[in-house]
């Protein structure tokens, strides 16, 4: 039966530079739509590293946010650049962790929430919701966008081990756990295989249709007869996750055979987070004639260049095949063509073979990248260049992913205890 949900998320407007905040704030947006009445419970916006306000009008006006204190261990904490790694874990937003008890315990008695939900990345909300739901009785739900640990990550042996604890916490106490993947669903079910993976869910990234219609109006402008074609990445290029070097080796021997000429192609990547380590690359590798580092956008403008964009570029490397990078699902949106630098053999490419679009090359192949950004530009040229289907395009609506979790709030509070006010009062 639906009711009232407390969403404890880091990521929430003002926050800017995380795929992150457009999750928690859609779920804030359409879930009254299935009857849910949500609050959020997010961090003070000092603690962000980077912010901006072009999403600050998106939050509902009747949904009630609290914004509990939070420091950023590295810019708060530190002294001459160095704090201790007890001021920093699990992650550097700990202080997180007491201010959203101080706030969050008033909130839950205030609001009388049924069901509380928190989501990962950054893991001290899963600490805020565990203890929240402790104290209270309250089914949690836990979301995981990324795994917390694979292998030696986080590479820092403490918070490695921190991290450990509350991926075994989350599985023993949750009412009910999501992940945004089949493989990162796969991947805790091998972890943890005693845990009751039975309630365990995917509940996929989106985009958001009110946002892409708001980035329509006006219509963006197409390119015009004789300008080059214009290739977008939008987003945080990982120097390892997402790693271009074979690309930028596979543009420059293009270049250098006179495959490609500059004029004739751009290729644009937009607010990489890592430009300094990207130009070096560009630079050594000799294609910075067709090759461009951009600054940010505001998300609107930042919609608008994709819906413009002659084609859509994704880079996701195999030690990553478990996850889909969220622009995945904004491009299918976009209705333009995609090419995918990424493992034949992974979730991503499997999202994108299911949504009609073959032009995948490894990322870390660069004959291979070659030859498929050779044929990709070739289609476009002709016209010919594969978009997402329609039915992917639809289904990828956050609109209708909140249903999912409407039914996944449901389940939680069928099986968890019910609301019970005495809880409140304590």
């Amino acid at each position: 039966m639906p009711g009232r949900v407390l969403l404890v998320a880091f990521h929430f407007p003002p926050v800017r530079g995380s795929s992150a905040v457009h999750r928690a704030l859609s779920f804030a947006r359409h879930l009254p739509e299935r009857g849910w009445e949500p609050a959020v419970l997010t961090a003070h916006p000092r603690a962000y590293p980077d912010r901006g306000d072009d999403l600050v009008a998106q939050v509902p006006a009747g949904v009630p946010v609290v914004r509990a204190f939070a420091l950023h261990a590295p810019r708060h904490l530190s002294v001459g650049g160095h704090y201790p790694i007890a001021l920093a874990l699990p992650d550097e937003w700990s202080s997180w962790w007491l201010g959203g008890l101080v706030s969050g315990l008033p909130l839950v008695r205030r609001f009388r929430p049924h069901a509380i939900w928190s989501t990962y990345p950054i893991a001290t909300a899963h600490c805020i919701a565990a203890t929240l739901a402790r104290r209270s009785g309250l089914p949690w739900v836990a979301d995981f966008r990324d795994p917390m640990t694979e292998g030696d990550y986080p590479p820092n042996p403490w918070r490695n081990r921190v991290y450990r604890r509350i991926e075994r916490l989350v599985t023993e106490r949750a009412s009910r756990v999501t992940f945004t993947t089949p493989g990162l669903r796969r991947l805790y079910a091998d972890r943890f295989p005693a845990a009751p993976s039975s309630a365990w869910s995917v509940l996929q990234n989106g985009y958001d249709e009110d946002l892409f219609l708001a980035a329509e109006s006006p219509p963006p402008p197409r390119r015009a007869p004789g300008d080059p074609l214009v290739l977008v990445h939008s987003g945080i290029l990982y120097p390892s996750e997402r790693d271009p070097s074979a690309f930028y080796a596979a543009v420059a021997a293009m270049l250098a055979a006179g495959e490609i000429r500059p004029g004739e192609v751009r290729i644009k990547l937009r607010a990489t987070g890592h430009d300094a380590h990207h130009r070096g690359l560009i630079d050594a590798a000799g294609c910075g004639a067709v090759v461009a580092l951009e600054p940010a956008l505001p998300y609107r403008e930042a919609l608008r260049e994709m819906l413009a964009a002659d084609g859509l570029l994704v880079f996701q490397a195999a030690n990553c095949n478990h996850q889909i990078p969220a622009k995945i699902y904004e491009y299918f949106r976009a209705r333009r063509p995609i090419l995918a630098l990424t493992d034949p053999a992974g979730d991503t490419a499997d999202a994108l073979h299911r949504a009609g679009v073959d032009a995948i090359a490894p990322l870390d192949g660069r004959d291979a990248i070659r030859g498929a950004l050779s044929a990709f530009l070739a289609a476009l040229r002709r016209g010919e260049a594969a978009r997402a289907s329609e039915s992917a395009v639809l289904a990828s609506s956050r609109r209708a992913l909140t249903g999912d979790l409407g039914r996944v709030l449901d389940a939680a509070t069928r099986t968890g205890p019910g609301p019970d006010p005495r809880r409140y009062t304590s």
